[in-house]
């Protein structure tokens, strides 16, 4: 897939946000002259993730709405009720895309771990299934595990996930 450089991204972000080695960006970019200098705007190829364009899924993330819609070429598939980050660990809003996932990841991350090209961010089930429709995240976006496990069955890494207020 290609990434959009945007404002302060640099190299070793970028490898840290795509789960990948900064080695493995240089080598996927060899146009690259200084690693250390990217403009806004430069196209950056993330190996071995498809392009969300070739995806028919998309995720759209109300924060305020608290749900989670999965489309289908731009049809509603399903819309889940999810938990968000609390005022001071605020969910991050933008344009991502699901990078890898880990099943059973433990403890508070329940069934499922579908990480975001944001480093420390993802969607995730949750071992306290009351907090679903609340704000107390640490920014993740949490779901009950039946629905996340079900959202993973779907959905392929490189799915585009929209998260906005």
């Amino acid at each position: 897939m290609i990434h959009i450089v945007k404002p302060r991204e640099t190299l070793t972000s970028l490898s840290f946000d795509y789960r990948l080695p900064l080695s493995t960006l240089i080598a996927a970019n060899p146009t690259i002259v200084n690693p250390n200098i990217l403009y806004v705007g430069q196209p950056i190829t993330i190996p071995n993730l498809r392009d969300p364009s070739e995806i028919p899924y998309r995720i759209e993330i109300s924060i305020t709405k608290r749900t989670l819609t999965l489309k289908n070429n731009e049809a509603v598939v399903k819309v889940y009720p999810i938990a968000v980050g609390k005022m001071l660990t605020a969910t991050p809003q933008g344009e991502f895309v699901i990078v890898n996932r880990e099943p059973n990841p433990g403890g508070p991350f329940g069934a499922m771990w579908l990480s975001l090209s944001k480093i420390h961010y993802g969607i995730h089930g949750t071992n306290d299934p009351s907090s679903i429709g609340k704000s107390v995240s640490l920014g993740c976006v949490r779901m009950h595990n039946k629905d996340v496990l079900e959202l993973a069955r779907i959905v392929p890494n490189g799915t585009a996930v929209s998260i906005s207020l």
